[in-house]
């Protein structure tokens, strides 16, 4: 049944997204689970308490999300079920699942940047700027490119293949779960020194479940590659092998380089943040400068990449029947 609720929900998704006029009604899961974890923070997280307590609040923190995820999940799909003889009770249950994947969201903020750097490089900065943490107010067209393109990559990741993963594992108490973390980590797993110990475990724990995510998505996104005329299935792998580790994160390196591998082209490199310059190390061996053709292409890239996955999830629910 998991794996036909993964399937159900992606497909949904995919072909309808989330309806502006549902989340101008009730909101989106994900900013009732950032109330919860704002609330935490402010509550919880206090300088006048050592290091230890702020870790230890942390992990309390971390597994409340964990635990309040899965009881909900739980909750929700018993109630269907019971209500439901169990085939059609999968259907509402994989709509409200689908809440948890952002494959057409992530397509449409990504391909903004593309349509806003063909009016003007400074529409373009302000467009990237809505999906990315960098400063942008200085970024070359080619930099621009690069952020929307190292942003899709990584989001592919914790925003479509890991939703479906712990969607298809565990179902629906596994998907709220693991977007629970995900949006905690994004939230408050930051080595600044308000959150480098209260996020401690939000971070470690999205690392532990974005692991075999990861993977899956470079690998996804070398499938992907071979339905796009210019991209390279090959160096898609090549790169991410060579390149992965070059990140920071364990696991948005994955990601990234086989994008930069797939595309030919160089990603990562220096960047800004918060007006503070780091040095990242270049992946890929392709060109450096970029224009909106290459997000386009690296679109391209990412729906196969996603039709892919979709069409993995419908081949292991068959096998299933026989």
């Amino acid at each position: 049944m998991s794996l036909g609720l993964a399937l159900i929900a992606g497909a949904v998704e995919a072909g309808v997204g989330y309806p502006d006029i549902l989340y101008r009604a009730i909101g989106h899961p994900v900013t009732w689970i950032g109330r919860l974890i704002a609330w935490a923070d402010n509550r919880w997280n206090s300088a006048e308490v050592t290091d230890i307590q702020q870790r230890v609040r942390g992990i309390m923190l971390t597994a409340t999300l964990v635990i309040g995820g899965l009881l909900i999940g739980l909750l929700i799909s018993r109630l269907f079920e019971a209500l439901l003889p169990p085939l059609v009770a999968l259907l509402p249950i994989a709509i409200l699942a689908s809440s948890l994947v952002a494959q057409k969201s992530l397509h449409e903020h990504v391909e903004a940047v593309a349509g806003a750097l063909d009016q003007s490089l400074e529409a373009g900065r302000d467009a990237v700027s809505m999906i990315v943490g960098r400063d942008t107010k200085e970024l070359s067209g080619s930099a621009v490119c690069r952020a929307a393109i190292e942003s899709l990559a990584e989001s592919f990741c914790d925003g479509i293949v890991a939703p479906l993963l712990w969607l298809a594992v565990l179902g629906l108490p596994g998907g709220i779960a693991y977007k629970a973390v995900n949006t905690a980590d994004s939230m408050i797993g930051h080595k600044t020194p308000r959150h480098i110990d209260f996020g401690w475990a939000a971070a470690r724990t999205d690392d532990v479940m974005n692991w075999p995510a990861a993977r899956l998505a470079a690998l996804w996104i070398a499938a992907g590659a071979l339905f796009v005329r210019g991209a390279s299935a090959r160096q898609a792998l090549v790169i991410a092998w060579r390149d992965a580790r070059k990140h920071e994160s364990p696991n948005a390196g994955w990601t990234e380089a086989a994008m930069a591998g797939a595309l030919g082209v160089r990603l990562m490199g220096p960047r800004t943040y918060g007006g503070e310059l780091v040095h990242g190390e270049w992946m890929g061996k392709g060109r450096i400068v970029l224009t909106a053709n290459d997000i386009h292409a690296a679109l391209k890239v990412y729906r196969a990449a996603c039709a892919v996955q979709l069409g993995l999830l419908a081949a292991l629910l068959g096998l299933t029947f026989l």
